[in-house]
Formats: structure tokens, sequence, C-alpha cells
């Protein structure tokens, strides 16, 4: 990290304040035990391989992959890598850009918590979703799930587990009794 040359380190992040993104997704799970799955990723999409294999040699983590349509990815979605390369590179070489310094500050801020390990409890789950509802602000951002959705379903999901840990034991209070 320390031995990028200042030029090289300000065109990445010049290249990424127009072409790069953060992001974190969030899908369903099938398992009652959690049923979300957060995954934060930076990524940068472009046609030309040759520059984001570059990339992706000076930074030293993350993976490429192709469209059908020829758009090459560059992205890096471990969290180990997002808190101990991307995210101090990018503290080094700012953006320009304030909708990409704010993106940024906000991604760090989740990429921190999970890296903790907190996003696994209730309010650091919480903490998560409402940061990502300020992540990539305006027109044409495309969510899933809303922080309402996943919410609401958390909400039922618990009253479920309650439920089902409620027949469980009635049943072996009756199992007991016969």
């Amino acid at each position: 990290m320390k031995n990028i040359p200042s030029d090289i380190g300000n065109y990445i992040a010049g290249f990424t304040d127009g072409e790069g993104s953060f992001n974190v997704s969030i899908k369903k799970r099938l398992d009652f035990k959690q049923s979300w799955k957060l995954s934060a990723s930076f990524n940068i999409s472009q046609k030309d391989r040759v520059i984001l294999s570059w990339i992706k040699h000076i930074l030293g983590c993350g993976t490429l992959r192709e469209r059908k349509d020829g758009v090459v990815y560059y992205e890096v979605t471990n969290i180990t890598s997002l808190y101990t390369v991307i995210i101090p590179f990018f503290r080094r070489f700012g953006f320009r850009s304030a909708y990409k310094k704010n993106n940024f500050r906000i991604f760090s801020e989740i990429v921190s918590i999970m890296y903790e390990g907190l996003h696994n409890s209730p309010e650091g789950f919480q903490k998560v979703l409402e940061l990502r509802e300020k992540l990539n602000p305006g027109i044409g951002r495309k969510r899933k799930y809303t922080l309402q959705d996943v919410l609401t379903s958390e909400v039922s999901s618990e009253t479920t587990r309650k439920i089902d840990s409620s027949h469980s034991k009635n049943a072996d209070v009756v199992d007991q009794m016969i």
C-alpha cells in the first residue's frame, strides 16, 4: 500500500470516481437462523479488461468477471480485503466528487460494522440497513428489498420462530405426559 506511487494511486482513484461503485446487497436466505445475508462490494465495470486487470494487480485483491455483453467487472467482496486494502487505499487517494466521497464514507462505516461482526446483532443489522438506504441515492437506484421489506420480514420470522419453539415445547410436555 505504502509503495503505490501517488500518480498511480490518484489515477485509480480518479478512474473509480467516474466508473466505480460501492454497494451493499441483501439476499433472502432459506435457513431460519439468519434469514438475510448482507454482502458488501466495491466494483469497477468497463469493457477494457486490461485496465481492470492492472488495477486488480496494483490493489492485490478481488476478481475479474465478464458479462455476456463484454462488460468486465473488477470486484472486491471479501470483507477483510475491503477493510484492510480498499478502504485504506481510498482514504489515502481520495475522491474529487462529493457524491463518491459521501458513498465512500457510508460504505466505510458499513464495512467496519461488518468486519467487526456487529451486523450479526439485531441492532448492528438494522444500522447497516439504515446506512444502506443512504448509499447510492438518486434516480435509477434499484433495490430488490427495501429497509421496510427486510424489517417486516424479520419481525414475522421472529414471530414464526417463537411459535415454532412454543409448539415444540408443548409437544415435549405432551410426550412426557403420555
